[in-house]
């Protein structure tokens, strides 16, 4: 088959076809046939040599895909040959064919085309898992989503959205109509608006969503409201810095972090299964929608690496083989 490598690491022009054995699956796995791959930032930071895959994990990039099962590993009776899914890998979705877990599996959403399924799970598994796993959402709380027009953002403004809460997205202005049309009540000019001023003027945040870090984390602090949630998915200024930690107690703040590849297995079947169950209904109701940016051939992934490094996606990129 043929796999997109990436060498020792280093910029977009690393990543070249090269050919690959089909992989074979192991117990309690399926053989899924790529129809596509879904492009995110671990596989930037992975390629740049900074985010190696976990013990046993593929070599290769592609942490989410979707296609047609096609081999059954021994003990794996979820699916059937021919069925089509969409699915969180642990690695290898950049080639023609990857095992998958059978429970990292779910079934295409209603209404949503096979290929753009492919860019749901990673950021559905990743924002429902910080957010809403074993929590709901607060009665008419307010979501604060920063970097909006992105793959993450878009599902946080989305998700947030149906499930009642007020969203505020931080954006630069060329992506704010982008964010209002996915349901943000607010859409915040980085780089001209204060959006401390603008949370805390209705209300403060109950959760954020921040994938920026350096300053940001300082002033999402000020932003929350008492017994907030502040989840880092990313440090795109940066992740050294320091702060007043006081405010943190005195409001009861949850601030943490987050990576979702290296979680127990058993957890991302669970987050699965939570997904399929509330969450894949209401693409069938309408209320939400894949939104994907562009689609490239497997070949051009050099290409598709660019463009997301250069910030200028709304939504998310897919490769298909």
């Amino acid at each position: 088959m043929t796999a997109i490598e990436h060498g020792q690491g280093g910029g977009p022009e690393v990543l070249v076809p090269a050919a690959r054995p089909v992989p074979v699956p192991g117990p309690g796995e399926v053989l899924v046939k790529v129809t596509a791959a879904g492009v995110n930032g671990p596989d930037l930071m992975q390629r740049r040599g900074l985010y190696p895959p976990p013990k046993g994990a593929s070599d290769l990039l592609g942490l989410e895909v979707s296609g047609e099962i096609v081999g059954l590993g021994e003990g794996a009776t979820r699916w059937e040959v021919g069925d089509r899914i969409c699915a969180l890998t642990n690695g290898g979705g950049y080639a023609d064919c990857v095992t998958v877990l059978e429970g990292h599996c779910l079934p295409l959403p209603p209404g949503v085309p096979e290929r753009d399924a492919a860019g749901l799970p990673e950021t559905y598994f990743t924002v429902w898992s910080n957010f809403f796993h074993h929590a709901a959402p607060p009665e008419g709380g307010l979501m604060l989503v920063h970097g909006g027009a992105g793959g993450i953002g878009s599902t946080a403004i989305q998700l947030g959205a149906a499930l009642g809460l007020r969203v505020f997205a931080t954006e630069a202005a060329g992506g704010l109509d982008f964010c209002r049309g996915l349901g943000a009540e607010r859409a915040i000019d980085y780089a001209s608006e204060d959006f401390v001023e603008i949370v805390r003027a209705a209300g403060g945040a109950d959760l954020i969503l921040d994938i920026v870090g350096g300053p940001t984390i300082a002033k999402n602090i000020k932003a929350a409201r008492h017994d907030a949630r502040i989840v880092n998915l990313a440090y795109n200024a940066g992740s050294e810095v320091t702060l007043n930690m006081m405010p943190v107690m005195l409001k009861r703040l949850v601030l943490t972090g987050s990576t979702l590849r290296s979680r127990p297995d058993a957890f991302k079947a669970a987050v699965a299964r939570e997904l399929e169950d509330r969450v894949w209904p209401l693409f069938g109701a309408g209320r939400l929608k894949p939104v994907t940016h562009t689609v490239l051939p497997l070949a051009e992934a050099a290409e598709a690496h660019r463009l997301m490094e250069s910030a200028g996606h709304r939504g998310k990129i897919l490769l298909t083989p």
